[in-house]
């Protein structure tokens, strides 16, 4: 049995993460990690606590869906105490991905900046368009809900990253996050990554290969965000007994 504890458990994927795991199985939630307390009740016989040492020691895996800041203080406290690392938040900062990239010398780490099987495969998908449609104009949308802190999602910048790749492009210097005024024509390498917020939207996402005369749109909805805790699970049950190295859920899902 594969005991998880939970980091970010207040968090909307965090509560589902503690529904989901009950019905998984060869896998539980051990303990859970607040900064004050508890915003729902849980099972007594799970750790809770706020004391990061207490709760890497009561579990065999970590489940981390929390804010960047809580992630960096995370992977700081898992350089005395490895552990095996599930990390599904987004938003990370250069130094917090150098932290993600220096425990995964120490400890195996799934890094992924959503957990779906959907959003894998269209990563894949995308890489190809990209490759074999060179010419054609590329434009990323991704839709989210109001509460969203990050932009563009880490899930467009995956998959902007895919499309650069497909045509050895380095991301950083074709990327365009905004366009407003007189800015002239878009330029032939342009990748844009474009970000909508409103409402309730779990997470859309649309990749777009546009040219004279036709276009192709690879799409992509989440409905329901039980989409992520059940993919992360599957992930921390893949990841658990695996060498220190850092992994995608591609790994997991041997796309």
């Amino acid at each position: 049995m594969v005991r998880v504890g939970v980091f970010g458990v207040n968090g909307r994927v965090g509560r589902l993460l503690v529904d989901d795991l009950k019905k998984s199985e060869n896998i539980s939630l051990s303990s859970v990690y607040v900064r004050s307390s508890l915003d729902f009740s849980i099972d007594p016989s799970v750790l809770v606590t706020t004391e990061i040492k207490s709760f890497l020691n009561g579990c065999d895996i970590v489940i981390d869906f929390s804010l960047p800041e809580a992630c960096e203080v995370l992977l700081e406290a898992t350089i005395d105490t490895p552990k095996p690392l599930v990390i599904g938040t987004t938003g990370l900062n250069t130094h917090q991905l150098n932290l993600l990239k220096q425990a995964s010398e120490n400890m195996p780490v799934l890094y992924a900046t959503n957990m779906s099987l959907g959003v894998a495969l269209l990563n894949k998908l995308v890489y190809q368009a990209s490759s074999a449609l060179n010419g054609f104009d590329i434009e990323i949308v991704e839709m989210h809900h109001k509460h969203k802190k990050d932009a563009p999602s880490g899930t467009a910048l995956t998959l902007a990253e895919s499309a650069a790749k497909g045509r050895d492009l380095d991301l950083n210097k074709v990327r365009v996050s905004g366009r407003d005024g007189n800015i002239g024509e878009r330029s032939r390498d342009e990748i844009a990554v474009m970000a909508l917020r409103g409402g309730d939207i779990v997470g859309r996402h649309t990749v777009g290969f546009y040219n004279d005369g036709e276009f192709i749109e690879l799409n992509h909805t989440a409905t329901s965000r039980n989409t992520f805790s059940k993919g992360a699970i599957r992930a921390a049950q893949w990841l658990a007994n695996k060498e220190s190295g850092l992994y995608s859920i591609s790994d997991c899902l041997e796309l």
